[in-house]
């Protein structure tokens, strides 16, 4: 596992087209947007227990209500 530290604003970028950008930290929380190709899955890991998605897949709008 890559460790990295982060401030508000910075963000890391993944292969081709997937950033992770810090957005916000409070109360031991940290508000992170994600920007990646509408082919890549991008879902909470408690979802990913609760659901069955494809690492490659889409995850549906009904899908995730239903979760």
């Amino acid at each position: 596992m890559l460790v990295l530290t982060r401030k508000c604003g910075e963000e890391i970028v993944i292969g081709d087209g997937i950033q992770i950008r810090v957005l916000a930290t409070s109360g031991g929380r940290v508000r992170i947007g994600i920007t990646a190709p509408r082919n890549v899955a991008v879902h909470r890991s408690e979802l990913e227990l609760s659901i069955d998605v494809p690492r490659t897949g889409h995850v549906q709008d009904r899908q995730l209500r239903s979760a």
